[in-house]
């Protein structure tokens, strides 16, 4: 397929030049810019490594694909639609231009995660794992969901879209969330984002929070997670201070433990751990683990702290990231007790809004959260 829309490519830069010198000196050419370009992707799920496009312009005379794949680029002039094969597995950043008469072009980019083999589907094997005793702790509090519901003694559903005192949860993220998008299967916690409309909302979610029920000062926080991935999906796992409905945010204090900002070009293989607290106004330090190969989809990994009076320590399959240093009196949300939120946002300023490339439905599958505290 490729030899052939290549060979389009100096056809089409000759009828560009052609078209912008005109006839009769251009007189009786129309010079209008190119505007409004749309494209849809879908992204086979079958290990084929298939990728279909579809662009669409105003006053666009050609179109170029550039695939991120070793520079290859596709000239089409007989159509808006291609289909490309990836030969690899991995995150593509892909540019299309819609191309007008003068050789003026308008563009977007996007990134594609692309599967190519068939694996089978992730179980709960796959992956790191961490042990269930560490010398000098004890386990203080667990849940493997191992059962048949989510355990309504230890977790509660945060319902809608924040409205009408945090619409859009404070993010402008677009989901609504709601208790059915939760499930247990096969040992594992299953958070679901769909793309359909429900109370005025495009897409839907769940979050889950341990508020009045668990919550810890210090400790070490293990949770073995399989995410999501797309553009404009949001997965989060993180804890919030006690006494928010007193202070408010972040006076509170937020730990997050793992953000996946999806689909960009590093996202889909890159965790974020970061803090958030007052400090005469909003402060925060975070920092970011990049997976070396493949994505936080493929398999599962086990997203860490080390929390005491003196530090957090973010870790990713036990190797620590970064650190922050909780001792200045500025920080001394972070002596006080957390509890856990769960969730899977859709949109938001952070990750911006899914588009063609992005896949419904996406899940986050959690293993098992373990809390333990030094002896």
């Amino acid at each position: 397929m490729y030899s052939i829309l290549n060979n389009f490519k100096y056809l089409f830069l000759a009828m560009l030049l052609l078209t912008a010198c005109g006839e009769e000196g251009g007189d009786n050419v129309e010079m209008t810019d190119p505007s409004d370009l749309v494209v849809d992707v879908e992204v086979s799920t079958d290990g084929s490594g298939l990728v279909s496009l579809e662009a669409s312009a105003i006053n666009a005379e050609g179109f170029q694909f550039d695939m991120g794949d070793a520079s290859e680029v596709i000239f089409n002039t007989s159509g808006q639609v291609i289909d490309y094969k990836y030969e690899t597995t991995g995150i593509y950043a892909v540019e299309v231009r819609a191309i007008g008469k003068t050789g003026r072009y308008v563009k977007k980019e996007m990134s594609l995660s692309v599967q190519v083999g068939d694996s089978g589907p992730v179980t709960l094997e796959d992956g790191y794992a961490t042990p269930i005793s560490y010398d000098g702790m004890s386990l203080v509090w667990s849940d493997e969901f191992n059962g048949s519901s989510l355990n309504t003694d230890d977790w509660t559903h945060e319902i809608g879209n924040g409205c009408p005192g945090l619409c859009g949860w404070g993010n402008n993220e677009l989901e609504y969330y709601r208790s059915e998008n939760t499930w247990i299967e096969d040992g594992a916690l299953v958070i679901e984002a769909r793309k359909e409309n429900f109370q005025s909302n495009n897409y839907t979610s769940s979050r889950i929070i341990t508020k009045g029920k668990k919550s810890f000062q210090y400790g070490r926080v293990d949770i073995r997670a399989l995410l999501p991935k797309g553009q404009g999906i949001w997965p989060a796992l993180w804890m919030l201070g006690d006494n928010i409905d007193a202070v408010g945010w972040p006076a509170c204090g937020e730990i997050d433990v793992m953000e996946l900002i999806g689909g960009t070009p590093n996202g889909d293989n890159t965790s974020y751990g970061t803090v958030h607290w007052d400090s005469g106004g909003h402060a925060e330090h975070g920092g970011s683990y990049t997976l070396s190969s493949g994505i936080f989809n493929n398999e599962y990994h086990v997203f860490s702290i080390i929390w005491d009076s003196s530090a957090i320590k973010w870790y990713v399959d036990d190797e620590q990231y970064q650190t922050i240093d909780i001792t200045p009196a500025t920080l001394s949300e972070f002596h006080e007790k957390f509890f856990f939120i769960f969730n899977v946002a859709v949109g938001g300023t952070w990750p911006g809004n899914p588009d063609g490339s992005t896949v419904f439905p996406q899940q986050m599958k959690v293993d098992y959260i373990r809390v333990f505290q030094a002896n």
